[in-house]
C-alpha cells in the first residue's frame, strides 16, 4: 500500500474509532433515559457497522504476516 493510501486509511480509521466511540455513549446515554428499545436497536446495529468497517480497514494496514 502507498505512503498516500496508508495515511488516507489511517485518517479514516482514527475517525471510525472516533464515531464507533460516539454511537458507544449515545447508546449508553439512552439506555440510562429509558429510551426507545428500538431507536436502542438501530443504534447498537449502526455501531456494529462502524466495528465490520473498523476490522476490514485493519486488515488492509495491518499485513498478514505467515511464520
Amino acid at each position: 500500500m502507498p505512503d498516500q493510501d496508508q495515511a488516507d486509511a489511517r485518517l479514516t480509521l482514527a475517525r471510525l474509532r472516533q464515531e464507533h466511540e460516539d454511537y458507544d455513549a449515545a447508546i449508553n446515554a439512552m439506555v440510562q433515559t429509558g429510551c426507545d428499545a428500538l431507536r436502542i436497536q438501530r443504534m447498537k446495529k449502526k455501531k456494529l457497522a462502524i466495528k465490520d468497517k473498523l476490522s476490514k480497514l485493519e486488515d488492509q494496514i495491518i499485513p498478514d504476516i505467515i511464520a
